[in-house]
Parts: structure tokens; sequence; C-alpha cells
């Protein structure tokens, strides 16, 4: 699997696409079960630990009453990733920390999702197109 990438003034930079749809940071508690405003959706990631289940979704499914966090946006790494290949993540994640981009990454098997929050998406834009890559709308 090759990531999606082009050639630029600073090597092979990345790919990333903006979702356009707002999404909310849902915990809650480790033995609930998966609630049913999750399932089906265009955009979910649910995971489980001892301590908490996590949600991700578009805000507007998530109960009022749920301890979340709203007003994420995601960007996709376009393309797909080897398991094997080693700073993709971190060449996204470092350079928006530098400039004091909060982020909440998911992984996926193929890629991975880097969701700002919404006030600072213009800035991640700005920030991740000067290291070289190109982030589509």
């Amino acid at each position: 699997m090759q990531p999606a990438c082009v050639e630029g003034s600073q090597g092979s930079s990345l790919v990333l696409s903006v979702f356009e749809e707002r999404l909310a940071v849902c915990r809650l508690d480790p033995e609930a079960e998966v609630p049913g405003w999750v399932v089906k959706r265009p955009f979910c990631s649910v995971t489980r630990t001892p301590d908490e289940l996590s949600v991700v979704c578009p805000e507007w499914h998530v109960p009022f009453e749920t301890r979340c966090e709203r007003g994420w946006r995601a960007l996709k790494l376009e393309g797909s990733f080897d398991l094997e290949l080693i700073g993709i993540l971190v060449s996204v994640a470092a350079p928006l920390a530098e400039a004091g981009v909060s982020v909440f990454a998911i992984a996926t098997y193929d890629t991975d999702y880097v969701l700002v929050r919404e006030s600072q998406l213009d800035l991640a834009r700005s920030v991740l197109s000067e290291r070289g890559h190109v982030v589509r709308r």
C-alpha cells in the first residue's frame, strides 16, 4: 500500500481532505453498550478500554445529556498506508503541536484521521500547507 502524496519543494507531501461534518468526541461508561445513535453513521469510531467507551461521530447524533466535546473537524490522510510505515501521523501531528493546535488522532487499518477543533481548522490548514502537505476542502 502506498500513501497518496505529491512532490513539492519540501519533498513528498501528504494529501489530506477535510470532512465537512462537525464531530463529537464522547466518553461513556466502560460497561456501556455501544449506543444506537452511533451505528451506521458515515463516520464513527468506537474504542473500548477497561476505563471507558470512547465514541466519535457526527455531533448532531449525540444526545444532549451525553458527556462529550463537540466542534471537532476531521482531516483524513488520503491513501492507504502500510502498517510498517513510520512517521506518517507525526508528520501531521508534530507541526500542529508546534503551532498550538490540539489534535485527536484516530487510526484505522488503512489510514489515519486527525481531528482538530473547528476554531483551529484554518490555522491547521495553514500550518500543514506551510509544511508542504496538500489540504483539500
